[in-house]
């Protein structure tokens, strides 16, 4: 049960974050030339890996969700300190809040999702429940 409540977080954060690049794409991305095309690989890779998150039981898309949100919170703190492809922010929209969230949110939960957990039956053959 925890696993499944684990993935679904995992994969309501890709989703959020897949959403906001969406609507900050179509608010001003599309118009730069490096960060738009990049917003859209965004989108388009939360949507790809929640479904993989929700339907493949493996570690592999919980460590590709963590891999998104630490790359996705990387190019933001780059954006924000030095700026990326000549885009600077601020720190200063709803979007750029959620965005942090629902990143952040990817990284905690997919890592949770990556420690091993013991089932009911294995820890009842050892003799612990």
């Amino acid at each position: 049960m925890v696993g499944w409540i684990l993935r679904v977080l995992v994969a309501l954060g890709l989703l959020g974050s897949a959403w906001v690049h969406w609507v900050v794409w179509l608010d001003w991305a599309r118009n730069t030339d490096v960060v738009g095309p990049l917003f859209l690989v965004n989108v388009i890779a939360g949507v790809v890996i929640a479904i993989a998150v929700l339907l493949w039981r493996h570690w592999l898309p919980a460590l590709a969700a963590v891999g998104f949100g630490l790359a996705t919170l990387g190019a933001y703190v780059l954006s924000l300190t030095v700026g990326f492809f000549g885009v600077q922010e601020q720190f200063a929209t709803q979007e750029e809040l959620w965005g942090v969230v629902t990143e952040v949110a990817c990284v905690v939960f997919g890592l949770a999702l990556l420690v091993p957990r013991r089932t009911t039956a294995t820890a009842r053959e050892s003799g612990r429940v």
